[in-house]
């Protein structure tokens, strides 16, 4: 069975957790931008935290389900609308067969994520299903979504229909397209701030002494604007020109997610999840990892503050995210065990 695409959306990819082990053969990483949003709509569906899911940017897609499944959209509120009627974000979803999801432009937030119970039925790929555009591989076909695409479905396991089994048995009316599960997450479980200006903690770069001390300065005080020639690969931000002491030659060395770079326009760029293996600009900052989620829901034009932050309290906040996470896995188990016995 399958999910029909009726129209894509601006730019939908099936992305997971990445694809890690390859980066010294120059494979790209890719995977989910916001690596929080995929992982607890995965959960609200009973997935296993990598499995796949389609990641939907600025204006979602509109898809025919071919079979009743259990759903959950987590991220940026593209407005889902299920046979006309609203579909509510951070909930598991039991949709009958047949129906249509119908996503508009994101009113906040750049990225929203669909999770379906079993996942994204696509090829493994260097051990991930995470499309990579520029490489044409990896996904569905190696592109983004497009009309009359058919995606099929993984087979849902034993937590999987669980939940199905649950939302089935509470729902009243037969005829509705949809029933929703009484239990959320709250918004408030994500980091996203409530306005378009975001507050993102950075470790320093490896050269951030190599810049001027006004340059760094700028960059710690000043907030930065997100250009419209920003994508997966890296935000290019506009702001406070930073200037290096003196001119200097690096040897290109390993970068990830949330390294900041500053090439020769002194415009420093934001690496994020398509981003290349090496680098030879001059790294001024590393965005903590815990906040890459905040930076993957700014859109062209929102504004970016960097707040100077060390490795120790950047490990604290992601181990505190993590904690969280599990904690709410165990509040899943423990809900659905209550009910499994009444």
């Amino acid at each position: 069975m399958s999910v029909e695409v009726i129209s894509p959306g601006l730019f939908t990819t099936v992305q997971d957790l990445g694809r890690y082990g390859y980066q010294r053969h120059g494979v790209h990483v890719n995977g989910a931008m916001d690596a929080l949003a995929l992982r607890v709509a995965n959960l609200l569906v009973g997935n296993e935290p990598d499995a796949a899911v389609l990641e939907l940017t600025m204006k979602g897609p509109a898809l025919r389900f071919h079979q009743d499944v259990l759903v959950a959209v987590c991220g940026a509120d593209m407005q889902p609308v299920l046979d006309e009627r609203r579909l509510r974000r951070n909930r598991p979803v039991l949709v009958q067969s047949g129906s249509v999801l119908r996503f508009g432009h994101a009113r906040e937030g750049c990225r929203a994520y669909l999770a379906i119970a079993g996942g994204f039925d696509v090829p493994l790929v260097m051990n991930s299903r995470s499309t990579n555009v520029r490489a044409k591989f990896g996904g569905a076909w190696g592109r983004a979504l497009a009309e009359t695409d058919r995606l099929s479905l993984g087979k849902p396991g034993k937590k999987n229909v669980r939940l199905a089994r649950q939302l089935q048995d509470r729902s009243v009316n037969r005829a509705d397209s949809f029933c929703e599960a009484d239990w959320f997450v709250p918004q408030s479980f994500f980091p996203y701030p409530q306005q378009k200006d975001a507050v993102v903690r950075v470790m320093p770069g490896a050269e951030s002494e190599l810049f001027t001390a006004q340059s760094r300065r700028d960059f710690w005080t000043t907030p930065y604007q997100i250009s419209v020639q920003s994508d997966r690969m890296g935000y290019r931000l506009h702001g406070p020109e930073l200037a290096l002491n003196e001119p200097v030659e690096l040897i290109s060395s390993a970068v990830s997610a949330g390294t900041i770079q500053v090439p020769p326009s002194g415009m420093p760029i934001v690496l994020l999840a398509d981003r290349q293996t090496v680098g030879g600009y001059p790294k001024i900052g590393h965005v903590a990892t815990v906040d890459l989620p905040i930076l993957a829901q700014l859109r062209p034009h929102d504004r970016v503050q960097f707040q100077q932050v060390t490795l120790r309290a950047a490990q604290q906040a992601w181990y505190e995210q993590e904690k969280a996470l599990a904690e709410l896995e165990t509040g899943i188990e423990l809900y659905l065990g209550g009910r499994s016995k009444r």
